[in-house]
């Protein structure tokens, strides 16, 4: 199986953690459309003047011929493809793992203004202008004036620590029977959030001040789930 990845972690923990091997093909933003209307490959979306958004990861799989886009229609794909290996929804839990997923989402708060600009510098020239242009388009200023300062950021950083101060209370509802939403199974709800954290902690660095916070909130729930998860990491 193949699939295209940038920082997109969700396919590779899914496709880990029900044990199908695939090949990984890193692909340059500028390269993405191209690539997804070579082989037919969908629209994930629209952009904000009507034309169609193609985004990574999409994957190939060799034994059905499928293509397919979109982080949560490959795990609903992969789920019901390969139904005898470890269930990413398990007890049909599609329509909670939906809502989880955006409610987490929604709290994440001032975190993109931080974790864009610092991301930005850890692709390569080419990507850069692709996120450049389209970054500061979507933002509306230049990247070197998103991230926040003083103040402002004290409060915004605030933010995004009380929203994750939210999901660590859903979490604490799964009886303290385990790491995870469901308890002592992984699921799509845990590789969205271990997604969101892996990237927080490459971009960052394991000892950089940003990581040490996160990984301290809510007595280290964020830094425990990418433990539990670890084997299914890479």
């Amino acid at each position: 199986m193949h699939t295209s990845l940038t920082h997109n972690f969700v396919p590779r923990y899914t496709l880990n953690l029900k044990g199908i091997p695939y090949k990984t093909e890193w692909v340059e933003y500028p390269d993405i459309e191209p690539l997804c209307k070579k082989f037919g490959i969908s629209p994930t979306s629209k952009n904000a003047d009507g034309s169609d958004c193609y985004t990574i990861p999409p994957i190939h799989d060799p034994s059905t011929g499928v293509y397919i886009s979109d982080s949560v229609l490959i795990a609903e794909y992969l789920d019901k493809t390969y139904p005898y290996s470890s269930q990413v929804f398990p007890h049909h839990t599609h329509a909670l793992h939906a809502a989880f997923t955006a409610a987490f989402e929604n709290n994440l708060g001032g975190l993109w203004k931080f974790i864009v600009p610092a991301t930005y510098a850890m692709h390569t020239p080419r990507s850069q202008e692709y996120v450049r242009r389209t970054m500061e388009k979507f933002f509306g200023k230049a990247l070197e004036d998103v991230a926040p300062k003083g103040e402002y950021a004290v409060a915004e950083w605030a933010q995004f620590r009380d929203g994750m101060g939210r999901v660590d209370a859903w979490y604490a509802k799964n009886g303290g029977k385990g790491p995870f939403l469901l308890g002592e199974t992984p699921s799509w709800g845990d590789i969205v959030v271990c997604s969101y954290l892996i990237w927080l902690r490459v971009v960052w660095g394991e000892d950089s001040q940003q990581w040490k916070d996160i990984s301290s909130w809510n007595d280290g729930r964020w830094a425990a789930i990418i433990k539990a998860l670890k084997k299914y990491e890479y």
